[in-house]
């Protein structure tokens, strides 16, 4: 309870949100591990669901069913309808499924795995049918998102996160599939495999050095320093390969190039492959599949050796599928709600504020989804603080700028029943804009939407 309350204190404290509110906040599509609402009004109305209700919302859940509620309703407790659609938003679907381990997240869960039961480990068999059982899953999902039938998934393992969407959404026409982080030999791998990527990160700050060379020949009073500051943190150029060569010019000018050796070939690519191992494991080593490339990706990570930990508490465990939508040998899973009342110091008193916490692997569309039966069922008034699964705030990067926005209508010719509310889908459709970060803050008031990222 120390920590709930650590958490309300805070939320009061949360740095200044955007001036300008809007109706709608942009899609995130970070992975979230914990989301806490706050309201002045209670949130009864998610508490002990009826057996009936429950059942209905699993049934609107794999019907796709979509529920449309009023702008207010004055007694939530009351509705049915809103109660059904609470439990259809906390559904999600997983593989594997094993009740004793915590599936997600998988990158340095070790601690939370370490000491539980894993037959598997020290038995390959049992490691060949995990892994056959997984491949069909995967397969399932990326027939289900190539017709369109699923929106996206989510592909977790002990060292990398994929993420799948399909064509119509981030405002790509085609499928697309985004890796993070990624490490100098997955990329070597991927390359031998035939696969096509780019590096949407690298490639802009390469971009971004030559226009601030180009500023700086024209200023002739510039150095490499200001190139340097203009690019992320932590970031460094990525010299031509004559730049090795060219540093010891000024030798030959002095006559004394002959007493000081001069790195061979090898130096010279060791120091290279130093500077694309620099950025593994970085959130700039992002890597961006497209349209057919992402089949053979896919045959890629079934076949790939390195997918599965090898030693460890993970060893012979395979990655995590997460997606929205049912699949074959996928598990229908939900998210935790609890409501809880609490008191906050506000200026000088204590006042009562409800709040309700919500806890598990929450993906763009379940966010979505309660935010909007949460401005029904409180008014248009709400403020959430929500815990990010931090490899995954990368995904929100604009992968795409040469190509224009896809309109309304072409998505919805698209993507008429991958199982997302129309307004979830519209949401999703729209190209990313929090680049790197994710959403921490949101609020609503007067039904229009401020956020902090």
């Amino acid at each position: 309870m120390l920590n709930y309350k650590q958490d309300l204190h805070s939320s009061a404290t949360v740095p200044e949100v955007p001036s300008s509110p809007k109706h709608e906040f942009p899609a995130d599509w970070s992975i979230k591990t914990r989301l806490l609402f706050m309201s002045s009004q209670p949130f009864t109305w998610t508490e002990h669901l009826k057996a009936q209700e429950e059942a209905q919302g699993f049934a609107q859940h794999c019907r796709a069913v979509e529920t449309n509620l009023p702008q207010s309703l004055q007694e939530p407790k009351l509705s049915t309808e809103l109660r059904c659609a609470f439990q259809q938003s906390l559904v999600y679907w997983l593989h594997p499924s094993l009740p004793w381990l915590q599936l997600f997240p998988r990158i340095g869960a070790d601690r939370k795995i370490v000491g539980k039961a894993s037959p598997w480990s020290q038995d390959e068999d049992l490691q060949q049918v995990l892994m056959s059982d997984w491949s069909v899953s995967f397969t399932s999902l990326y027939n289900l998102l190539k017709a369109k039938l699923c929106p996206y998934f989510y592909v977790c393992t002990y060292q990398f996160t994929v993420l799948f969407r399909a064509a119509g959404l981030a405002g790509s026409d085609v499928i697309t599939a985004v890796i993070s982080p990624t490490t100098r030999g997955l990329r070597e791998a991927m390359r031998n495999e035939g696969i096509e990527f780019s590096l949407p990160l690298v490639e802009e700050s390469k971009s971004r050095k030559q226009k601030n060379s180009e500023v700086n020949l024209e200023a002739e009073g510039a150095n490499s320093l200001e190139v340097d500051n203009s690019m992320d943190g932590g970031e460094e150029p990525a010299p031509s390969d004559d730049d090795d060569d060219e540093s010891f010019s000024w030798l030959e000018e002095m006559g004394v190039q002959d007493k000081v050796k001069k790195p061979d070939a090898i130096s010279i690519k060791l120091r290279k492959d130093n500077r694309e191992v620099q950025m593994d494991h970085k959130p700039q080593s992002l890597a961006l599949v497209k349209g057919t490339n992402t089949f053979t990706l896919l045959n890629f990570l079934i076949n790939c050796k390195s997918l599965v930990a090898v030693a460890g508490p993970q060893a012979g465990l395979p990655p995590t599928l997460l997606s929205p939508v049912a699949f074959r040998g996928g598990t229908m899973q939900t998210l935790k709600a609890r409501s809880i009342n609490a008191k906050a110091r506000v200026r000088l008193a204590y006042e009562n504020i409800f709040s309700l916490e919500i806890v598990g692997p929450v993906m763009p569309h379940s966010l979505h989804a309660l935010t909007m039966l949460l401005k029904a069922a409180q008014r248009g008034a709400f403020s959430g603080v929500f815990y990010t699964h931090e490899p995954t705030a990368v995904f929100n990067t604009d992968l795409d700028d040469t190509h224009p926005a896809l309109n309304e209508e072409t998505v919805h010719k698209d993507l008429p029943a991958c199982g997302l509310h129309p307004k979830t889908l519209d949401q999703l459709s729209q190209r990313p804009t929090l680049r790197k970060s994710s959403i921490r803050f949101l609020e609503m008031k007067d039904y229009a939407y401020t956020w902090k990222s």
